[in-house]
């Protein structure tokens, strides 16, 4: 914007993330979801981090993918097996069912996959769901850059966008040469730019 001369404010970016980010989220996610169907060894990482809200704890529960991407996050008051139950169903109905879902030894996941029919798919070992804690770290950065969150309904909406736009453009830099890390850029880039037009 500034190499175009636009001097905008705070508010202005505030109402525009509003309004378009989840526009964008949505497609991307429908982006993503179709290419990881078709993968043949689907694995999801399951887990919960601690946020507060209002000096209040609630739980957001997060699944990744054996990629490392974030497919979905659920924020609620409780960690029980309702809770589990009901971001399980979400998470399959948007994404379909994965092959396994490694999770840590939370009694909620046991007791929501005996209900949904999946307790063989079930993993839980030590060190297993490393993937899903690592996850984490850039949400928590973004958290305390923002001063920590208002109330479920904010943070609700901000994960969602945060996590479609946050994996579109984390390329995993330390996995392959620059070369291929610019060409790979340019693409996100200009498939972003398309997004952006539609």
């Amino acid at each position: 914007m500034l190499e175009r001369g636009i001097d905008i404010s705070h508010e202005t970016v505030s109402f525009w993330w509003n309004r378009f980010a989840p526009m964008f989220a949505v497609e991307i996610r429908k982006r993503r979801v179709q290419q990881l169907r078709a993968h043949s060894n689907w694995q999801w990482y399951l887990d919960e981090v601690f946020v507060k809200i209002n000096d209040e704890t609630h739980y957001m529960w997060r699944a990744v993918d054996h990629e490392g991407e974030l497919l979905e996050s659920y924020v609620t008051k409780c960690r029980d097996c309702k809770a589990a139950l009901k971001f399980l169903r979400k998470s399959m109905k948007r994404h379909g069912c994965p092959h396994i879902l490694v999770t840590d030894k939370l009694r909620s996941y046991g007791a929501a996959m005996k209900a949904i029919g999946n307790a063989d798919r079930q993993a839980t070992c030590r060190w297993m769901n490393n993937r899903a804690e690592n996850s984490h770290l850039p949400f928590q950065r973004r958290e305390r850059a923002m001063q920590r969150f208002r109330s479920m309904r904010s943070l609700q909406k901000f994960v969602t966008v945060h996590a479609s736009v946050y994996n579109y453009f984390n390329q995993e830099r330390a996995l392959y040469s620059r070369n291929n890390f610019k060409l790979n850029r340019v693409a996100a880039l200009a498939e972003w730019r398309e997004l952006g037009a539609a």
